[in-house]
């Protein structure tokens, strides 16, 4: 017999419940459905269109014509996702003996309480832009809330086997990495939401160049914001084809981190082309629109693998050391009680 302790059958937090995942999937879907209609509301210039709140002039049903439309199907659209978010936080907290999972549904929960008290007062005061860029900010971390909750209720979270992986020995390490690209992505989406409330997305008529130049005058306020977001741009584009790079050089062979890192890539070719289109067509709706939901899944994807990545080389840079302490004789000094409670 070996100083190192059988492993233990996996407990409660190991239970995979498909029809809890399922309906997180659909919140996390539903939730991207409400960015995009969000962005169909400032892409048409809807958003004083109905300047009462919460309703129309005390209407519920006014007429749904024009900017109305967008405006008011943005509402109810955001309130059916409010309600789905608070029956997925009860469900949570029923159904889900891991405390941190309970806490990331009390949290969506609140924020789109928060998210709408939020759009109510940025219609009640006209469109500040400090409230209109938050507005626009907490929608995106809303987002991604629900999307983690729906990545760790998955069943390839919760009951695979963590695939055989070499220790992460690259400098810097891909969890550094990941996290630090999630980073720098919600900030090129605050400094896009900036332009857009500012209406900075025509400020420079051309694209690749600024008015013929790489550099152009930065003669108003406009202009800077919309050269800010081309630049940042650029740094997400570095960043992030050096994360993936590293992912896939290190990692390649884990499906879980593989996946990921190549569907960043094609996202970013996708926004970088949306951001063109929105120039090359003097701000169409669509492009426009798009380009909005696209950041949020760029943002999104790279918060799963920067997830799976402390969840998956965690695991495998601890492997070797319980592995040799599993292969420890009986009479070694380190054998007994005492090193069993060390291992991960």
């Amino acid at each position: 017999m070996t100083g190192a302790s059988p492993p233990r059958p996996p407990g409660p937090a190991a239970a995979y419940r498909p029809a809890l995942h399922r309906y997180a999937l659909a919140v996390a879907i539903a939730t991207g459905v409400l960015l995009f209609v969000g962005g169909l509301v400032t892409s048409t210039g809807s958003a004083m269109a109905v300047p009462t709140w919460p309703l129309d002039f005390g209407r519920l049903f006014p007429r749904m014509t024009g900017g109305v439309l967008f405006e008011m199907g943005h509402r109810f659209v955001a309130a059916a996702v409010g309600l789905m978010t608070v029956v997925l936080a009860v469900w949570l907290h029923v159904a889900e003996p891991r405390p941190g999972v309970r806490a990331l549904g009390v949290w969506a929960a609140a924020a789109v309480v928060a998210q709408g008290v939020l759009g109510g007062l940025t219609v009640l005061l006209r469109l500040p832009l400090a409230l209109a860029i938050s507005h626009a900010g907490l929608a995106e971390i809303f987002f991604c809330l629900n999307v983690t909750i729906a990545l760790v209720t998955s069943r390839g979270w919760m009951e695979s086997p963590v695939p055989p992986s070499a220790p992460d020995a690259g400098r810097p390490d891909v969890r550094a990495l990941t996290t630090a690209l999630v980073a720098v992505i919600y900030g090129q989406i605050l400094i896009g939401a900036l332009v857009r409330h500012t209406g900075a997305g025509l400020a420079i008529p051309d694209f690749p160049l600024a008015f013929g130049r790489l550099w152009p005058p930065i003669t108003t306020a406009l202009v800077a914001y919309q050269m800010a977001h081309r630049v940042g741009a650029a740094v997400v584009t570095a960043m992030l084809l050096w994360t993936a790079g590293a992912v896939l050089r290190r990692h390649g062979s884990v499906a879980a981190l593989r996946r990921p890192a190549l569907l960043l890539i094609v996202l970013l070719a996708w926004q970088i082309y949306l951001g063109a289109a929105i120039i090359w067509t003097r701000r169409a709706v669509v492009p426009t629109t798009t380009h909005v939901l696209s950041g949020g899944l760029l943002l999104a994807t790279a918060l799963v693998l920067a997830l799976r990545s402390r969840r998956l080389l965690a695991a495998a840079a601890a492997a070797p050391a319980a592995t040799r302490a599993a292969a420890m004789p009986a009479s070694a000094p380190a054998a007994g009680p005492a090193a069993s409670r060390a291992l991960p």
